[in-house]
């Protein structure tokens, strides 16, 4: 048996667990309506409670959709984050919090870390098992907009191939993110920092010339600008990288010197870079550059790793509020079932007279239960949407403030989560139903 579940995909799995989780619900409804039908009946009693009706529907929906929202929501969180970082193998910075780093280098939140220096780049950019090596610089913006510094391998490796125009090829040029405010043909001059203030510090008398656009990566980078790191470091008054004197090759020697990009970097140049992004060309070299660059001068981070603790802390509150939205389901659950003993006392006269006509106990139990299950049914399925559309709009929400494409969906988490709850209410519902067989028609045709 353990082998034919392990064979079967992933969604006949996740069927058959909500087949399974939806079963005592059907259970108890074929044990309670097998051999009658009592849908006319239902119908009246829907159609004449209906303001009442639409009450207790409205209040499981609302507690249905919390807890599908919230799961929902964390997923898509999960998912969206975990999408962001996944070029980022292996991000190298100065010793310090590894939550900082990746924050920074990864979602481009604005922080002040220690740089490293150009013999550590030099390095690591020697290192046989690394396949890309490049500086990430940050610190400036423009409309909200990071600048940032790097190289064109990282553009491409970032984004792949360009939805319009081509790399940078001088310190004056630059690529736009997919959602920057600005495009192929602008020109603009950065601000030096992020955020409310930035622009009464810029730097005025550089600019750059937009040559190129990314396409969308679903990360914070998809509203940046990026630009050779020479030009951010030629901008606030340092050296560019490259020694004066230096070409790589006879078929560079009549290039000038300022319009040079990208490695090889000489150390003596080198101004310093907070973080730099390495690659190599197979997984178990990640790990060993991680072990060989993890040291007392240097710090070697997966964001994935980081990430996963996030997510881990994130589960956690998840769990919380999923177990808080249970307890608020079952306590919706017993105020509706609380409601339709009320109102089965209001129909108390109407059961009596089925009573009296010859309609057994269980037909009557039959009724009062068809009548909580619709309310229930209805309540569960409406829960499941506004959950969904909750979701979505909080998604583009989270999108709009984090610049991390968010995109959450009903799955089959939540779709087992509401089979949970209905076949519970389902079950709690014979309570009602029983209530009301057991009273004296008699009696109540006397009342």
């Amino acid at each position: 048996m353990p082998d034919l579940w392990a064979g079967l995909p992933p969604v006949a799995q996740d069927v058959a667990v909500a087949a399974l989780l939806a079963l005592p619900g059907l259970l108890v409804g074929f044990a309670v309506l097998r051999g009658f039908a009592p849908w006319r009946l239902v119908r009246a009693m829907l159609w004449r409670f209906r303001w009442a009706n639409l009450v207790f529907v409205l209040l499981i929906a609302v507690s249905v959709a919390v807890g599908v929202g919230l799961t929902a929501q964390e997923r898509g969180l999960r998912q969206g984050s975990a999408r962001a970082a996944e070029r980022f193998d292996l991000v190298l910075g100065a010793p310090g919090s590894e939550l900082t780093l990746t924050l920074a280098a990864v979602f481009l939140q604005p922080t002040d870390v220690p740089l490293l220096t150009g013999a550590q780049y030099a390095e690591v950019a020697a290192d046989p098992d690394v396949a890309l090596a490049t500086p990430i610089a940050f610190g400036d913006s423009f409309e909200g907009a990071p600048v940032i510094g790097t190289t064109a391998p990282f553009v491409e490796h970032l984004a792949g191939r360009l939805a319009e125009g081509r790399l940078f090829a001088t310190p004056s040029e630059a690529v736009a993110g997919a959602f920057a405010p600005v495009g192929p043909g602008d020109r603009f001059s950065p601000a030096h920092g992020q955020g409310e203030g930035a622009g009464e510090h810029a730097h005025h008398g550089s600019d750059y010339a937009v040559v190129g656009r990314m396409r969308p990566t679903g990360s914070p980078w998809d509203r940046a600008i990026l630009v050779p790191v020479e030009g951010v470091w030629r901008v606030h008054g340092l050296a560019d990288g490259h020694a004066p004197e230096a070409h790589d090759d006879q078929d560079h020697a009549h290039d000038d010197e300022s319009t040079r990009i990208g490695p090889p970097f000489d150390p003596a140049h080198f101004p310093g870079t907070p973080a730099i992004l390495v690659r190599a060309d197979e997984v178990w070299a990640n790990y060993a550059l991680r072990s060989r660059y993890t040291r007392a001068d240097m710090m070697a981070v997966f964001p994935g790793t980081v990430l996963a603790q996030l997510h881990g802390l994130l589960r956690d509150v998840r769990e919380a509020m999923s177990l808080l939205a249970v307890v608020t389901q079952g306590l919706v659950a017993v105020a509706v079932l609380a409601g339709l003993v009320l109102l089965a006392r209001l129909l108390a006269r109407s059961l009596a007279l089925l009573r009296a006509i010859g309609a057994p106990r269980r037909f009557v139990l039959a009724v009062v239960w068809s009548y909580s299950a619709a309310l229930i049914l209805t309540g569960a399925a409406l829960g499941l949407l506004l959950g969904w559309f909750a979701a979505a709009a909080l998604s583009r929400i989270i999108t709009q403030r984090t610049e991390v494409l968010v995109t959450a969906g009903l799955g089959w988490g939540e779709i087992q989560q509401v089979c949970v709850f209905a076949s519970l209410a389902l079950a709690l519902a014979l309570v009602p139903a029983a209530l009301a067989g057991l009273r004296s028609p008699l009696r109540d045709l006397r009342s």
